[in-house]
């Protein structure tokens, strides 16, 4: 019992501790992949946009260099230098707007080119056949840097801040290239080894340092990135609306765990994995005719077998498994274990019984015979060798036991009252019963020779059992006086200490056999007294 209450406890701190952990640890993990997911989710819509923004500049550059071409202007002349101004000043993507002619600047939106300044080489073409140069020096302005769009005769020169002019955190960066990976833009200094790897990466993700996510669209790719740094305020808000949930749940759990753990240590909890495991056995008190001192069967005493060999005594037990229902399985285990350990004992030698104590419960409701029935079926054991014996506790409702009783001799089982005088019992009751023999209480035989109150009620119960002619069982016969007595009183049965205490099968098999061949070699009357 210490070994199984022992492991119970282990188990349940176990548990109780990774019911307490888990759930914490899972909203931590949840809170992490939460933040993650919102700030890559962020940067997918940073991508998203900046591929709206680059793509809008690139339609806007190609929509000014198709008005370009119409209406049709002498080249250079100042109503055309004149008009590719104000194209120029109308698109703000557009910082310069020239014209090209046989691969040499002519003029710009500034006025006519003096010098000679060849065509920027083209990079690479967009789907909408733009040639685009990415990196170019006005030679008007002499500015800055920037980017070049030639598309006929026509090219704009653009900064290519325009591509990624959108509205992000100072700590977002962005790329911005082709379907190449030909860099086209960037903002806030993005890691350039990082942006190489990730040209051809899934939609979004997360290295060791960084987060990203890509977008992909109309020949471009859009490429936002953050340092991983940042989670951490993230982080800390999912964790302020989580962990309370985690908290609350590992709370539930591990009240869980102590409510079933007490459960289970409980005298019902351990009664119940009693019964699922099987652990009751069944020992054998022989009875014996007392005048012959031969053994004519044994009455089946149940017993509780702990995992270490432990005994637990019926009278810390049974009254529970009644009022539960327990009694019940353990009833039918009681019987299967007959069949299974004397079976072949009771098909040898036809006169030997075996006596069943019936629960209340199956006095009443008579559950037990169908039991019976289905379980002797097919092994050859008779009815008549299967006494059933129900204690006076099973006559509160005294018509319910009268009909069991009653279909119970009809199948062919003989009837005990057993313990009688300990419970509800009465000559009227008694002379209602269908039953074929009554059983002596121990504490009435413990009176025998003894000069007290209650010893002359032993010979009064022996001779209402003879006026209704019923046989007599003596129980707890532990003396050779008591056996004298009864003897002398035509008290046909006697069991207790003084023939043998319950034996488990295999010593009651051999403790019967050695009683037949006494009885044989006419040393019936020998008492035995088992070890």
């Amino acid at each position: 019992m210490e070994l199984r209450r022992s492991r119970v406890i282990a188990a349940a701190i176990f548990l109780g501790l990774l019911g307490a952990i888990v759930p914490i640890a899972a909203m931590v993990y949840i809170s992490w992949m939460i933040a993650v997911e919102k700030q890559q989710d962020n940067l997918e819509r940073v991508a998203e946009q900046t591929i709206m923004r680059a793509s809008r500049t690139f339609e806007d550059a190609k929509l000014a260099l198709d008005s370009l071409a119409y209406p049709r202007l002498p080249p250079c002349s100042p109503q055309h230098i004149a008009r590719m101004r104000v194209i120029a000043f109308n698109t703000p993507s557009v910082a310069e707007v020239g014209y090209i002619e046989n691969g040499r600047l002519k003029c710009t939106s500034w006025g006519v080119e003096e010098g000679e300044v060849s065509k920027a080489p083209v990079d690479y073409v967009t789907p909408d056949g733009l040639e685009v140069t990415t990196h170019v020096q006005p030679a008007a302005s002499m500015g800055n840097p920037v980017m070049a769009l030639h598309y006929g005769s026509y090219s704009v020169l653009m900064d290519p801040a325009r591509f990624v002019d959108i509205l992000v955190e100072d700590d977002i960066s962005l790329a911005l290239a082709n379907q190449d990976g030909l860099l086209i833009s960037k903002l806030n200094s993005p890691d350039p080894e990082l942006v190489d790897a990730l040209i051809g990466e899934p939609r979004k993700g997360m290295t060791s340092a960084s987060l990203y996510a890509v977008a992909r669209d109309k020949g471009l790719i859009a490429i936002a990135m953050e340092p991983r740094s940042n989670l951490a305020a993230k982080l800390r808000q999912e964790q302020l609306l989580l962990l309370p949930v985690g908290a609350f749940i590992a709370a539930f759990i591990v009240g869980i765990v102590a409510w079933l753990s007490r459960k289970r240590l409980s005298p019902l909890g351990e009664l119940s994995i009693a019964v699922r495991k099987r652990e009751f056995i069944v020992h054998y008190q022989p009875i014996v005719e007392l005048k012959t001192g031969s053994c004519i069967g044994a009455e089946a005493l149940l017993r509780w077998q702990r995992p270490d060999g432990s005994l637990v005594r019926p009278d810390l037990f049974i009254p529970l498994a009644e009022e539960s229902g327990l009694i019940l399985p353990i009833t039918d285990q009681v019987i299967e274990a007959i069949i299974l350990e004397l079976g072949a004992l009771l098909r040898m030698d036809r006169s030997m019984h075996v006596a069943v104590n019936l629960s209340a419960a199956d006095v009443t409701s008579g559950r037990a015979l169908d039991v019976l029935e289905d379980r002797l079926a097919g092994t050859e054991i008779e009815p008549r060798q299967i006494w059933l014996e129900a204690t006076e506790r099973g006559f509160i409702d005294i018509d319910a036991a009268r009909s069991t009783l009653a279909r119970a001799r009809e199948r062919g089982h003989a009837v005990a009252i057993d313990d009688f005088g300990t419970g509800y019992s009465s000559l009227q009751y008694l002379q209602g019963l269908p039953m074929d023999a009554l059983k002596i209480d121990k504490s009435f035989i413990d009176t025998i020779g003894r000069n007290s109150a209650t010893s002359s009620v032993t010979s009064h119960i022996i001779e209402m059992a003879k006026t209704l002619d019923l046989q007599i069982v003596a129980e707890g016969v532990e003396t050779e006086e008591q056996a004298d007595y009864l003897t002398a009183r035509d008290v046909h049965f006697g069991q207790g200490w003084l023939f043998s205490k319950p034996l488990p099968a295999p010593d009651f098999i051999r403790y019967y056999r050695n009683a037949k061949a006494r009885q044989g070699n006419g040393r019936g009357n020998i008492r035995v007294v088992a070890a």
